[in-house]
């Protein structure tokens, strides 16, 4: 039996959909990500999941129990950590700890094993005398997690669990989600950042309110179609217009230093230096390139407005 399973999900608010349609299970043991933008339907999903919202239509089943007529049952059995930081931040990490443990009725001796375990692997040991409001927001989000764990739940939901920390902090949650993952939890994250796609089994690509791509990241990415080129030059937004002019040229899209350009058939050598002769100079080198994650999602997000 899949863990959860979203059958037909819509979401409205008034005349507003924030989620149309959606349909996709999570196996038993699988680290499944909810890839998108902000304002995509994702925390809509998350909290319905939880129990914290009801559909508008269509159904969310948990381990088999319907979230409309099992929420007490499923709150039980799910670990959820919300987008913004919600423990108490006058109590010390241990005292948060302490809450929730009492809050979920864990045994005193189970707790203490526990409250062992939750400290090894989130490194806040050393802090348990700390207010929360005095933690870096890295820290936080462990603290946050740890106390979502504290009651061992079999479902664990991550609602953007990685968002507004450090680069080093995002590395670290995302060895513990692994941690969790190989002792038997099934986990459901979402995130915002494309390259944590990698981190997952699965992903379900979601925009506005939609999903736009569903597999396993590297099965979206052998299903990108089109011949992709990162492309370097002296001014790359001058170079973005230049081949957006191309009518060879299917997307152009900047990544960082680099411009990434897709072509809806393969430029040979010849063409390439023709552009560079064309463009006196500023185009200095040019590879063909393997899709990242970034470059499906755009791909599929214009595929479904057309």
């Amino acid at each position: 039996m899949d863990t959860i399973v979203v059958n037909n999900f819509y979401k409205s608010y008034g005349k507003v959909e924030a989620v149309r349609g959606v349909s996709f299970s999570v196996q038993k043991g699988e680290l499944f990500g909810l890839i998108g933008p902000d304002g995509a339907g994702k925390t809509t999903l998350i909290r319905t999941i939880c129990t914290l919202i009801t559909p508008t239509s269509g159904t969310i089943l948990v381990l088999g129990k319907d979230v409309n007529k099992n929420p007490i049952e499923i709150r039980k059995i799910i670990g959820y950590m919300p987008q913004q930081f919600s423990l108490y931040p006058d109590l010390t990490v241990q005292q948060n700890l302490n809450f929730f443990a009492d809050l979920f009725q864990v045994p005193d001796r189970e707790k203490k094993k526990r409250l062992r375990q939750l400290y090894q692997f989130s490194k806040l040991a050393p802090f348990k005398n700390r207010r929360a409001a005095d933690l870096s927001g890295g820290m936080q989000q462990k603290l946050a997690l740890s106390c979502a764990l504290i009651h061992t739940p079999e479902v664990l939901v991550l609602d953007e669990p990685t968002y507004g920390v450090d680069p080093l902090s995002r590395q670290e949650l995302w060895e513990i989600l692994h941690t969790i993952q190989k002792e038997g939890a099934t986990i459901l994250v979402s995130t915002a950042y494309m390259d944590e796609a990698e981190h997952c089994d699965r992903v379900a690509l979601f925009f506005k309110g939609k999903i736009v791509g569903l597999g396993t990241p590297d099965d979206l990415k052998q299903r990108y179609r089109f011949p992709l080129f990162k492309v370097d030059g002296q001014n790359l937004r001058d170079l973005q217009n230049f081949f957006k002019k191309l009518k060879e040229v299917r997307t152009t899209q900047m990544f960082g230093s680099a411009l990434h350009v897709s072509f809806t058939r393969f430029p040979d050598e010849k063409q390439w230096l023709k552009w560079q002769e064309a463009i006196q100079g500023n185009l200095i080198s040019w590879q063909n390139y393997q899709p990242a994650m970034e470059d499906v999602f755009l791909e599929l997000m214009e595929t479904s407005e057309t």
